[in-house]
């Protein structure tokens, strides 16, 4: 990574936010040229297990090891930053980055409230002699493993850390009914299952003041979720491939040394009617949608032909590049989605430095309709920063729109370079009378336009015939 004063000038251009500097003249050359951001190293949770620094002169590690996320915020999936120039290790609990306000710790009048935060392990590893220094991120994956199974600690001497006698498990099975794709229900195969306090559905990615426990089911289904602190749960779950939370119904109550079987769990996610069309997979992240080849003045050569390559900086500029006329049209059967569907709807500058909203397109054909049915439109979106996202059919300037979020999210994605903040589902009665036999047109608009970082990402689109009418194409 460059150096800091790399950062300041001149040797650094700022650009759109303080965060983001032009290398423009660092003192170790391979940098110039370069985007140098924060937000380019954030990471899921889930995955901030084992994260440092290599030396190569001497070669010499530094590494910050995460046995549980059981004390983060905001479950599995929420975002944290790992590291910056300084060079700045960090260790992130609670934090309001891909999510905003939702993710920022409230208390009542005289609230009590307490939380064990850590251990986390510091390790530190050397190589003597000229061996080669990537050895030594291999060998703190292998500390993160044992430092894991060693978890939770006997050391920590204070009453509020729970250890291993103290803590009770949970275990079943989790099953898919999605009455349209087959009769009976399927393994939810790497389905995420978690305890977290009490709450409504889907409440767990907006927690901050409790502990989650999350595992991931295998190919049948099966989960496991040890080492939990006694206490007042909800078992929450979110299956790949499928819209939308699993809740079980009734409150998990932890104490210690308690051993819970919840035997097989059907989660039916949402569905009102057969699939006609579906654009997206439904995963909770944009990434499978086009994500462009970043300016060439703005490079992170990191990113380059790397899986997160929605991680380069300015990506939300190449919209207005891309599409310099008009906004994106999507043809259902003809368009792929991976390659004609832009991974985030941002505003567009226009020439005197304001921004306007912008209407996409999904073009689709019926070759017959019910007008007396009802059809369904469901629209999950992966992110939201201080959007509105209105939606007709057919008509553009149709007032009011069928349906609008209202003003959502404020999770600052885009200008942070991620593919995901929070998660929101929304399913829309479509009546037949919205529709036409032939081509028709959904107009998706998003109305807010002070900055260029406000807009929606999207996780899948599906459109649902009535529930009794069987259609004949997908």
């Amino acid at each position: 990574m460059p150096l800091p004063d790399d950062r300041e000038a001149p040797r650094g251009q700022a650009l759109a936010y303080p965060e983001a500097v032009r290398l423009v003249d660092p003192m170790e050359p391979e940098f110039k040229g370069e985007v140098d951001d924060k937000y380019q190293y954030s990471c899921e949770s889930k995955d901030i297990s084992v994260h440092g620094w290599i030396s190569s002169d001497p070669p010499t590690g530094f590494w910050q090891i995460t046995p549980s996320i059981e004390f983060r915020s905001g479950g599995p999936t929420k975002q944290f930053l790992t590291s910056h120039v300084g060079p700045t290790s960090l260790n992130v609990f609670l934090s309001a980055h891909y999510s905003g306000e939702d993710l920022v710790m409230k208390f009542g009048p005289d609230e009590p409230w307490k939380k064990v935060f850590g251990p986390v392990f510091v390790y530190l590893n050397s190589l003597m002699g000229d061996g080669d220094p990537t050895s030594l991120w291999e060998d703190a994956k292998q500390q993160f493993i044992a430092e894991e199974q060693k978890w939770p600690y006997s050391f920590p001497a204070s009453e509020d850390f729970m250890p291993a006698d103290q803590r009770g498990k949970v275990s079943g099975r989790l099953l898919v009914l999605d009455r349209y794709s087959r009769e009976e229900s399927l393994p939810a195969t790497g389905a995420y299952v978690g305890l977290s306090p009490t709450g409504e559905i889907g409440s767990w990615q907006r927690e901050t003041k409790g502990y989650q426990f999350w595992t991931r089911a295998d190919v049948d289904g099966l989960f496991s979720i040890t080492n939990i602190r006694p206490g007042d749960y909800n078992l929450f779950a979110w299956v790949p491939g499928f819209m939308g939370d699993y809740k079980y119904q009734y409150t998990v109550t932890i104490s210690p040394g308690l051993d819970i079987d919840l035997s097989d769990l059907i989660y039916k996610p949402p569905r009102n009617g057969p699939t006609f069309w579906e654009i997206g997979v439904p995963d909770r992240t944009a990434a499978e949608f086009y994500v462009p080849d970043p300016n060439p003045l703005y490079i992170n050569k990191l990113y380059i032909n790397h899986p997160d390559r929605f991680r380069q900086y300015g990506l939300w500029e190449r919209y207005a590049e891309l599409y310099p006329d008009g906004d994106l049209v999507y043809h259902v059967g003809s368009s792929d989605y991976r390659k004609d569907w832009f991974f985030t709807q941002v505003t567009r500058k226009r020439e005197n430095n304001t921004y306007e909203g912008t209407t996409w397109q999904i073009k689709f054909m019926l070759e017959a309709v019910n007008i007396s049915a009802a059809y369904t439109l469901q629209v999950a979106l992966a992110t939201a920063h201080v959007s509105e996202l209105q939606i007709r059919f057919n008509n553009p300037d149709k007032n009011p729109p069928l349906f609008t979020t209202g003003i959502i999210g404020k999770d600052n994605t885009i200008a942070r370079h991620g593919i995901h903040g929070l998660y929101w589902n929304y399913t829309i009665t479509v009546p037949g009378t919205e529709l036409a036999m032939g081509e028709n047109t959904i107009f998706l608009t998003q109305t807010k336009s002070e900055s260029p970082f406000q807009g929606v990402m999207y996780d899948y689109i599906r459109f649902e015939g009535p529930s009794y009418d069987r259609p004949n194409h997908r």
